[in-house]
């Protein structure tokens, strides 16, 4: 069973002038983009204007993050969402993915000093990736936590 997400996150957060860039692997397609329409939808509850939203996307999460520092470069936005999934399958590919991509992704926000929001799944099944991405009966799409989180990062710590 999925999380039910992140909780009360204030409302008061004015996020109007926050840029945000979300970066997706375009690996499980369905599942990601369920995760990048929660995560805009969120964004817009909190007023951040469709213009200040950029969304590129890279292969796979290996990409994310290269892709991440990139579009702090190219777009100097406040914060970025890289978006991936990752399901396991029968070799180790899943675990040296998971690891490199999760703590390149830690140690980027340090030597940016910006905040980096944790988008990536690391399912061991299809049926989480589907629960968590809000898509089976039910769940909750966990792109919306992520949205919410990048504009409380940005309006309390930026």
């Amino acid at each position: 069973m999925a999380v039910k997400g992140l909780g009360k996150i204030d409302q008061a957060y004015n996020a109007e002038s926050i840029k945000v860039g979300i970066l997706h692997a375009r690996w499980n397609s369905t599942i990601i983009d369920a995760l990048v329409d929660g995560a805009i939808q969120a964004l817009k509850r909190f007023n951040v204007q469709e213009e200040n939203i950029i969304v590129e996307s890279v292969p796979g999460a290996y990409e994310l993050p290269f892709g991440t520092k990139k579009m702090f470069e190219k777009y100097d936005v406040d914060v970025v969402i890289p978006i991936g999934c990752l399901i396991k399958g029968s070799t180790m590919h899943f675990e040296y993915i998971c690891d490199s991509v999760t703590h390149k992704l830690m140690q980027l926000q340090f030597e940016l000093n910006k905040p980096i929001i944790f988008g990536v799944l690391t399912c061991l099944t299809e049926e989480q990736a589907l629960q968590r991405a809000g898509l089976s009966p039910g769940m909750h799409n966990h792109g919306e936590d992520w949205g919410a989180c990048a504009v409380e990062m940005v309006a309390k710590w930026i």
